[in-house]
């Protein structure tokens, strides 16, 4: 019998069509060559590899699952593996194509009028312009339903006050979709930069998520014309449909990263030699390695699962839950083990496990803490808000 792929003990990979395959391999090889040889330095000196925007691009990575305005018009299961193999690269640069992606070019495909669509879906599919999501605010983000941020009618236009934070892309952005309580309910807006009373500092001193744009916005007394309002979200289903599309490739992203500690680890501790043989000679790796494998392959069960049903009309935002607090975890403790199975090693980020374990701590928080999704699912077993 053949050996197994140690990071893919089940095969998925035979379970992909042709074009699935092919966009896995051709993202695997620009993280191979782009990715990996700069997002070491990039992480450790805080700063976002801008110069890999263009070349993500021209891959189409931007927008993959949108038809037409010059996206790829990929199926769900190859922006999964799109946001996995990136992730394998670095966290930072999954959530940038993440944002631009679910959270800009989603909504403005899923809500905005026509023109709002031909105006922007293309600059950005192309990465001529870069766009952020804002949402979270100040003083929580687990309840957008107490939403501080405000939009009023003044004439023709909307003038919008409050603040969002921990907003990825926020400083780099080209564009906004912002969303604001209204007397009408929650809507989204569309914000140009450089709109008056419009600011996006950017966010320092971060431990997790370094290679990524991370920042502030500020609205005070910010005119925006009705024609910037995007005129088919209506309500928090809006803003937390989006979420949905960006929780999905977050439950993949993660299972990358989980893939690049233990391939790590493999090698590493096939060369280490510690009490005269090798460090996988002993019981104890084995296991810890073992252990790994078998989590990583049902996180891939279940987000193919996940996409396949996604691509049939079928996905319930629950299930993403599941998926999102299974693979966040499983891929958190993956890599905090392999930090502490590197010795002293893991602390240096000559190799990847630390730098994916810190940027992991904000994976497991951003997009629905661990908490939120459990609560999800409880409410879902028991018919109870619990929240």
């Amino acid at each position: 019998m053949k050996s197994l792929n140690p990071i893919d003990l089940y095969d998925i990979r035979s379970e992909l069509d042709e074009e699935e395959a092919m966009v896995q391999d051709t993202v695997a090889r620009f993280v191979d060559e782009q990715v990996l040889p700069i997002i070491a330095d990039a992480f450790e000196n805080s700063r976002f590899p801008a110069e890999l925007v263009a070349p993500v691009a021209e891959l189409g990575l931007l927008g993959s699952s949108i038809d037409g305005y010059g996206c790829a018009g990929l199926n769900s299961v190859a922006y999964g593996l799109i946001c996995q193999e990136l992730e394998r690269g670095d966290s930072g640069l999954r959530s940038f194509v993440s944002v631009q992606s679910s959270l800009v070019m989603f909504p403005i495909h899923a809500y905005g009028s026509e023109e709002q669509k031909q105006r922007w879906l293309p600059a950005l599919a192309s990465g001529d312009a870069i766009g952020c999501f804002g949402l979270t605010e100040p003083h929580g983000g687990s309840d957008p339903s107490n939403m501080k941020t405000r939009a009023r009618r003044d004439g023709s236009d909307w003038i919008i006050d409050g603040a969002k934070m921990w907003i990825t892309n926020g400083s780099i952005a080209d564009v906004a979709v912002v969303w604001a309580q209204t007397d009408e309910g929650v809507r989204g807006f569309i914000i140009e930069k450089g709109t008056p009373g419009f600011e996006a500092p950017e966010i320092h001193h971060k431990f997790s998520l370094r290679a990524s744009v991370t920042s502030s916005l500020y609205f005070d007394g910010v005119r925006v014309p009705e024609s910037n309002r995007l005129p088919g979200a209506t309500g928090l289903k809006a803003p937390l449909s989006c979420l949905t599309q960006a929780r999905y490739g977050i439950t993949w992203g993660a299972i990358g990263a989980a893939q690049a500690c233990l391939a790590e680890l493999l090698e590493y501790t096939a060369s280490r030699e510690l009490f005269g043989r090798p460090l996988n000679h002993t019981q104890a790796i084995q296991l810890r390695l073992a252990d790994m494998a078998r989590r990583i392959t049902g996180a891939q069960l279940m987000s193919l699962r996940l996409g396949r049903l996604k691509d049939a009309g079928k996905l319930h935002p629950t299930q993403v839950s599941v998926a999102k607090w299974n693979n966040v975890r499983m891929a958190l403790d993956i890599a905090r083990d392999c930090r502490d199975m590197l010795g002293g090693a893991g602390i240096s980020t000559e190799f990847s496990p630390i730098r994916h374990m810190l940027n992991l701590e904000s994976v497991i928080t951003y997009e629905g803490t661990e908490s939120v999704h459990q609560l999800v699912v409880g409410k879902e077993l028991t018919g109870v808000n619990a929240f």
